[in-house]
């Protein structure tokens, strides 16, 4: 990990954070995921056009069928964050999500692109792993809505895991240029959510009254969140980009116990002590 895709990576964490909290706030259905891909075209959609406009970039037919597929991942991974959301606490959810997801992210890698990274970066990530189980306090401790916040934060870290190999071979193997693969694909992930948006145009409605500032918040910070990973993933592995974004659970912990008034108990303290000591081996493997 060279100094400028470990910046990437940890402003990426800080933003990412913060979209979140954001999307905690409205924790709403389908028509927020709808808004807020058609507000994320309307910004980088001219930027790409920019891009390609100024610049020699190749995109070609296989670099937009990942970018069909990264929509995809992507419409599941925010649909499944979203429910987690509703029923459970940021500083439990999204630690959860954050934290599986670079797991079966650096399993893909070493079993499907090839990747080895050495023991002290799987030390780094085994920490991660460790802090979001202390974190959650297993299964047993929960009521029902914690239990259905646990299995929603579980199935985000699937597609968490996914879009990551997937986005990294598009980006770091096939050649696709970040921001234009990022458009393109928000314009897919817009176009699947519209069948279900246009059966509940109320609640699109009532959503861009009640949460607009969060729709555009979202759709402002989570694509930059991800194209400086997909900028880092140029140049670094997905087995240690993958594990070091979840410095993000750090800052997610910290956002819900300061402006959602969740308990920053001694357990979540430890459990983010635990994942900085992983991304710091992380860091220096």
């Amino acid at each position: 990990m060279t100094p400028l895709a470990i910046a990437l990576v940890l402003g990426s964490a800080l933003v990412h954070a913060s979209w979140n909290l954001l999307a905690k706030r409205a924790a709403t259905g389908v028509g927020f995921l709808w808004l807020m891909a058609l507000v994320t075209v309307a910004i980088y959609g001219p930027l790409a056009l920019a891009f390609f406009a100024f610049t020699e970039t190749v995109f070609t037919r296989a670099h937009f069928g990942l970018a069909v597929g990264s929509a995809v991942l992507h419409v599941g991974y925010f649909g499944f964050l979203q429910r987690g959301y509703g029923v459970g606490d940021l500083s439990v959810v999204y630690p959860l999500a954050r934290g599986s997801g670079p797991v079966l992210a650096t399993v893909l890698a070493i079993t499907l692109l090839g990747e080895r990274p050495n023991l002290t970066a799987l030390a780094g990530a085994a920490l991660v792993v460790l802090g979001v189980i202390v974190l959650t306090g297993g299964w047993t401790r929960f009521d029902r809505a914690h239990k259905a916040a646990i299995g929603y934060g579980l199935l985000t870290g699937l597609f968490i895991g996914g879009y990551t190999v997937w986005d990294g071979f598009a980006v770091g193997h096939a050649g696709a240029s970040p921001l234009p693969y990022l458009a393109v694909a928000e314009v897919c992930r817009a176009l699947l959510l519209t069948p279900a948006a246009l059966r509940q145009r109320a609640d699109v409605a009532a959503t861009w009254i009640r949460h607009r500032r969060e729709v555009i918040g979202v759709a402002l910070l989570s694509p930059f969140a991800y194209l400086l990973v997909l900028w880092a993933l140029q140049f670094a592995p997905v087995s240690l980009v993958a594990p070091m974004r979840e410095i993000s659970i750090l800052f997610g912990t910290l956002l819900g116990a300061r402006f959602l008034a969740e308990r920053a108990t001694r357990r979540r303290a430890i459990a983010a002590l635990a994942m900085v000591i992983g991304v710091a081996l992380l860091t220096i493997s």
